[in-house]
């Protein structure tokens, strides 16, 4: 997925939008250097800096601006390669190896989660990412009070107490909070921003996050995101917005509150059906395949006619051996972006 912009008037052909990055009108140009390219310049000019999309923080900072702004411009026309890590497996690399054996390459985003409140550990992953110039994904299984995947699965909070100020149960939820959101202003003060992904298939009803209903749900994501950007200050973060595959109605928290919206499916298809609710919102940004297993042909995106900002593969057995057969193809697309063809501006 993974960035000042000045020419890619041949490969990609901009329509006005009302808020977040307006509607990209498909180019037929498949050539993704022009894609890079359309970053490649202005980088001297840091503080002043001009975005051509809208991102729902106005203090983002200069550089994560420059990221949306290639994440908008490469829309509808390239997708970015990205890659869940483990990190139980042989190796925290575990899983680029695998990609970069079979590929040649590696995956433009990594993506990372604070699973097991490991703040530590994904702030340092990240920072290393970013130094070979790669952009970062973080979500986060995470129960009411922090821990891990288990408990995102089992707890079923009272929501009118969790979302009452001075309750137990809003400051147990509030103090986790605070400690991904320290380790969030981290990476911000290295410069680092981060594709945030908190809350994910909500819709799907499975994880805490979503058992209290749709109105709940928007209304613990809007509290999220006011305290993360107005109180923690985390102007490095571009919200994702990530439903299951189901992309059920009446869950989206308004342009405000996002700036990209994607989408998770394990059925080896495009997603498109996914696609197709995600557009009926008529929100203007980019959408995402944050959570595959099987990745299809890139011909198969561009007969479906859904080419995402980027898709992720998940973690250990998914890309050893779900995708060993077609991660060669995949990765050597036209219409795929790896970590080698981002525009250096990005982690500058």
């Amino acid at each position: 997925m993974k960035n000042a912009i000045t020419a890619i008037c041949a490969a990609v052909v901009l329509a006005a939008a009302v808020s977040g990055c307006g509607a990209n009108e498909k180019s037929s140009s498949s050539a993704k250097s022009a894609s890079a390219a359309s970053t490649s310049s202005g980088s001297a000019e840091s503080t002043e800096y001009k975005a051509k999309y809208n991102l729902s923080n106005p203090n983002a900072d200069v550089n994560t601006k420059k990221i949306y702004d290639y994440l908008c411009e490469s829309f509808g026309t390239n997708m970015l390669t990205c890659q869940q890590e483990s990190t139980w497996m042989s190796s925290p690399e575990y899983e680029m190896e695998i990609i970069e054996e079979a590929t040649g390459k590696l995956p433009a985003m990594r993506g990372l989660d604070f699973m097991n409140n490991d703040f530590d550990g994904v702030v340092e992953r990240s920072e290393q990412w970013h130094e070979k110039g790669g952009l970062v994904t973080i979500c986060w299984h995470t129960g009411v009070g922090g821990s891990g995947y288990q408990e995102s699965l089992d707890e079923n909070p009272d929501y009118e107490k969790l979302l009452t100020e001075g309750t137990d149960e809003y400051n147990e939820m509030i103090s986790s909070w605070d400690n991904a959101a320290k380790a969030l202003q981290k990476l911000r003060d290295e410069g680092i921003t981060v594709l945030w992904r908190p809350f994910h298939e909500f819709d799907g009803q499975w994880f805490w996050w979503g058992k209290g209903g749709s109105e709940n749900f928007i209304k613990l994501w809007q509290l999220m995101y006011d305290k993360f950007t107005k109180e923690y200050e985390l102007n490095n973060l571009i919200w994702v917005l990530g439903y299951s595959g189901e992309v059920k109605d009446g869950w989206y928290p308004g342009d405000d509150y996002c700036d990209i919206i994607g989408s998770d499916t394990y059925d080896n298809s495009t997603n498109k059906n996914a696609w197709t609710k995600l557009e009926a919102l008529n929100t203007g940004k980019p959408l995402a395949f944050h959570e595959c297993g099987n990745v299809p042909s890139i011909d198969k995106f561009e007969s479906d006619g859904d080419l995402w900002s980027w898709f992720m593969i998940w973690h250990t057995d998914f890309v050893k051996n779900q995708n060993k057969d077609n991660l060669f193809d995949v990765y050597n697309s036209e219409k795929v972006i790896t970590l080698d063809e981002l525009p250096k501006e990005l982690s500058e």
